[in-house]
C-alpha cells in the first residue's frame, strides 16, 4: 500500500495547533478600520495578550517616544503611540511569535521565515507609499502573512519534502508546481485557508492565494497584488531569509510593468527597503533567530 500525504483539511487542522497563532490580529484590524475607533477599544484587545501589552508599554517609554513623564498605563501608551504605530507593533508581535516556531521542511536556518516575511512586509509598505496603489498598512500586513501556508506545510508535511524536492529537481519546475504534484495542494492555498478560518479580511486571504499569480486575481485586488508581488521580488533580491525554495518561483514582469513597477522603480526602492529592514533587524538581518 503506497503512502499518501495528509489531506488538505488535515494539514490546515494540524497547523492550528501551532502556538501563538495570530488570531487576535483580525480583531485589531476590524477596530482600526472604523473611523470612530477609540483608544479604549484598542486597549480591550491589547490587554488580552500580555506580551503585546508589555511591548506596547515598552515602546511608549522608549527613547524615541518618551516625553518628560513615563507612561504606566495601556491607555496612555496607546494615545502616545497613535494607531499606526500600535498596528505595526501588534502585527509584528502577533505574527512574529508564530513565525518563529522551529519547524523543519524548507531547510530554513533559525529565523529565516520570520526574517524574509518581515523584509517582504517592509518592502510592500514602502512600495505602497511611493506608488499609492494600496494602503500601506494593508500592504505591510499582506507581506507579513501571505506565506503562512509555508509554515503550515513545514509543520504538517515534513516527511514529504524530500519527495517535493526530488520532483522539483527532476522536472525543473517551480517549487509551487512540485508541491501540487506531490501533495495535491500548495502553500498559497493552505495559507489562504488558514487566514480565512482565522477571520482575516478577504483582501488578505486573497493576497495569500494569488501572491504568485497576481494576473489571475480579481481585478479590484490587482493593485495590492502588484504591490505585494513587487515586494516579493525585492525581498528575494535582498537575500535575507531566502531558503531553498525562495528563488524557485516565477516573477510576472509584464504584470509588474503594467502597474508601474519598472526596473528603475524597484532599483530605487531596494536601498530604502534594505535600510528600513536593517533598522528593525540590525545584525539579525542575515542570520540568527528573530524574536519580538
Amino acid at each position: 500500500m503506497s503512502r499518501k500525504p495528509p489531506t488538505f483539511d488535515q494539514v490546515c487542522e494540524k497547523a492550528k495547533q501551532l502556538p501563538c497563532s495570530p488570531m487576535l490580529l483580525p480583531r485589531l484590524i476590524s477596530v482600526l478600520s472604523k473611523e470612530d475607533s477609540s483608544a479604549h477599544e484598542l486597549e480591550e484587545i491589547i490587554m488580552i495578550d500580555p506580551a503585546l501589552a508589555s511591548s506596547t508599554l515598552r515602546l511608549a517609554n522608549s527613547a524615541f517616544f518618551a516625553s518628560a513623564s513615563p507612561v504606566d498605563s495601556l491607555s496612555e501608551a496607546i494615545l502616545r503611540l497613535g494607531q499606526r504605530e500600535i498596528y505595526r507593533l501588534a502585527a509584528l508581535s502577533l505574527t512574529g511569535r508564530w513565525m518563529s516556531v522551529d519547524v523543519d521542511g524548507y531547510r530554513w536556518e533559525p529565523g529565516d521565515f520570520c526574517r524574509h516575511s518581515l523584509c517582504r512586509a517592509i518592502a510592500a509598505e514602502h512600495l505602497a507609499e511611493i506608488r499609492h496603489l494600496a494602503d500601506p498598512s494593508t500592504a505591510y500586513t499582506a507581506g507579513l502573512t501571505c506565506t503562512v501556508g509555508k509554515l503550515a506545510l513545514a509543520f504538517a508535511c515534513t516527511d514529504w519534502f524530500a519527495d517535493i524536492r526530488g520532483h522539483q529537481t527532476a522536472r525543473n519546475c517551480t517549487w509551487l508546481e512540485a508541491e501540487r504534484a506531490i501533495l495535491g495542494y500548495d502553500y498559497t492555498q493552505t495559507g489562504a485557508r488558514l487566514l480565512k478560518d482565522w477571520r482575516f479580511p478577504p483582501t488578505l486571504v486573497a493576497a495569500a492565494e494569488f501572491q504568485l499569480a497576481p494576473h489571475t486575481s480579481p481585478e479590484e485586488l490587482r493593485p495590492l497584488l502588484a504591490t505585494l508581488h513587487a515586494a516579493q521580488y525585492l525581498a528575494t533580491a535582498m537575500g535575507a531569509g531566502v531558503s531553498e525554495e525562495g528563488f524557485l518561483f516565477s516573477i510576472d514582469g509584464e504584470f509588474l510593468t503594467e502597474w508601474g513597477f519598472t526596473s528603475d522603480v524597484l532599483d530605487e526602492a531596494l536601498p530604502v527597503v534594505l535600510e528600513r529592514a536593517f533598522s528593525v533587524l540590525h545584525d539579525r538581518l542575515t542570520t540568527g533567530a528573530v524574536k519580538f
